[in-house]
């Protein structure tokens, strides 16, 4: 059993000044992601793995997510970075087999892409939205569409 945990990066700065990939996040979605990073844990949603866009907003969430949950560090992969969703399914499909829970923080619409692809539900994934995907499969490069049954979904709204 594999288990998708995905994230959407935090509440972000409009701000003119800042280059898209350098938004940094609001300190509204700072503690946004405290807060759901929480309600991870309390739900009993730990992931093995985090894997995040480089961009400043999405690995900022990442680092709160794994302060408060004691894991290491996010790893990165540029490819979430502003990906369509054939790009985020090459993500998920080379995920490593060796991790049974993976969470990956990354962008709309890219994120809810990947969550109507793999459980066939719309569901707004607003700033910061937490929703968690099982999958009945031992690789990564299994999964497919519709193969994933959406079993937590919360956000700080």
């Amino acid at each position: 059993m594999k288990k998708l945990i995905l994230i959407r990066h935090a509440k972000t700065t409009h701000e003119i000044g800042y280059a898209d990939f350098e938004r940094p996040l609001k300190p509204s979605g700072i503690q946004d992601a405290a807060i759901m990073a929480e309600r991870l844990r309390e739900a009993g949603y730990l992931p093995d793995l985090l894997v995040s866009s480089p961009a400043l907003r999405t690995i900022t969430t990442a680092n709160i997510f794994s302060e408060h949950l004691s894991l290491q560090r996010a790893n990165t992969d540029v490819r979430i970075y502003d990906a369509d969703e054939d790009t985020m399914l090459d993500v998920v499909h080379e995920l490593p087999s060796a991790y049974n829970s993976i969470a990956l923080i990354g962008h709309n619409p890219g994120i809810g892409q990947l969550l109507h692809y793999y459980t066939g539900h719309i569901r707004d994934m607003e700033t910061c939205a937490v929703a968690v995907v099982e999958f009945d499969v031992k690789d990564w490069s299994a999964v497919g569409r519709k193969s994933g049954n959406a079993v937590y979904y919360s956000s700080p709204g």
